[in-house]
């Protein structure tokens, strides 16, 4: 972590983000080593962590950790042989589009150091389905991997909206076999006219041919956006349980702008994430938690760059979490640190696995689910 913050962190910040992000994926792509390869093991050493009281068996899958990786960073699958040597827990691939897009226009992704936050305004760039099916396979053939890993479902650019449950459908049926779940992504604020599919009339049709499509039970999740009124939660939720979807992530990024950002590129337009949207996400995993008693699975997103952040949105009430900017921030060993201090919150709190965590904010409260 201080070699990273001191040393890696200032060299990395001076070049172009969405080259050294790429960078990074072609690097993990070029050295897929097999598992026993010494740079892997020494990896493996040094970043992964295991607690017996982190483990949890969500959805019939094992996850040895709750710390997962976020969509969007990995979108066309290169660093699939790597994420558990990372530390990670779980794996989200994609936001994949059935054809390859190349996004939007360049410069597209944005640092605010000050404020330790990024703007995207990607687009869903991507290789496409058949491109991500190949990597899986491959990854299978090599060595299958040891951690879930979730496929991030999205609707191609020029695909008129009342038209895009075909795009959700036709990547679900190509990847169906690899994902372990899968999530409808109809909140990221980059492609234009997305968050419209939000609306009832267009993202009934998207969650119906899906299950109709999901004969296997693949568990199905829907991505949230952090700047919905409370109103269309509640609407989302409804529809959530009237299509038997296994949970809920919380959140995309965000178009709102604090105040009190600082760094030079607050005004570009796009998707706001890290610490700016901690606070948000974690009151929406509070909602979230309390309107479906407890009973829906949530993955928390947004904001997390310490064990404290992690601990806040578990007592919230989500079971597993996703990391992106703090993994950029704060750099690769975030992983093993933010493990080590859960443990140690159990500890502190005479709790002897994670899942009894999750809710703990409510339920010292006073809350009472029924």
């Amino acid at each position: 972590m201080a070699f990273y913050r001191y040393l890696g962190r200032p060299l990395l910040f001076r070049t172009d983000p969405e080259w050294a992000h790429q960078t990074l994926l072609h690097t993990l792509h070029r050295l897929n080593l097999h598992t026993d390869h010494w740079l892997k093991v020494w990896v493996r050493q040094q970043l992964t962590y295991h607690h017996l009281a982190l483990h949890q068996q969500i959805w019939g899958y094992h996850f040895p950790n709750p710390v997962g990786l976020a969509a969007g960073f990995d979108k066309d699958g290169l660093g699939i042989g790597w994420w558990a040597d990372l530390g990670f827990g779980f794996a989200e691939l994609g936001t994949v589009t059935p054809e390859p897009q190349p996004g939007q226009p360049r410069p597209r992704l944005f640092r605010l150091a000050a404020d330790q936050a990024i703007i995207n305004r990607m687009g869903f760039n991507n290789r496409g389905v058949l491109h991500l099916q190949e990597q899986l396979q491959r990854a299978f053939v090599r060595h299958k991997p040891t951690i879930p890993l979730g496929i991030n479902l999205g609707k191609g650019q020029a695909t008129p909206l009342e038209y895009a449950w075909k795009d959700y459908l036709y990547s679900f049926r190509q990847l169906k076999t690899w994902g372990d779940y899968f999530v409808v992504n109809v909140s990221s604020p980059n492609t234009p006219g997305l968050r419209e599919l939000q609306n009832r009339s267009l993202l009934i049709p998207i969650l119906e041919n899906l299950q109709q499509e999901n004969t296997d039970g693949k568990p199905l999740l829907l991505k949230l956006s952090p700047d919905l009124p409370e109103e269309t939660l509640l609407e989302l939720l409804d529809l959530v349980r009237a299509y038997r979807l296994a949970g809920v992530i919380a959140t995309n990024t965000t178009t709102a702008r604090p105040p009190d950002l600082r760094s030079r590129h607050r005004h570009e337009s796009g998707g706001l994430s890290g610490r700016p949207l901690a606070a948000r996400s974690t009151e929406l995993i509070h909602f979230i938690y309390r309107q479906t008693q407890g009973q829906l699975p949530i993955i928390g997103v947004g904001g997390i760059f310490s064990a404290a952040d992690a601990w806040e949105k578990i007592t919230a009430g989500a079971c597993l979490l996703q990391i992106y900017t703090g993994w950029v921030y704060q750099g690769p060993g975030v992983v093993r640190q933010i493990l080590t201090g859960l443990v140690e919150k159990l500890t502190e709190h005479g709790l002897s696995s994670l899942s009894q965590a999750v809710g703990l904010q409510h339920r010292q409260s006073g809350g009472e689910l029924t």
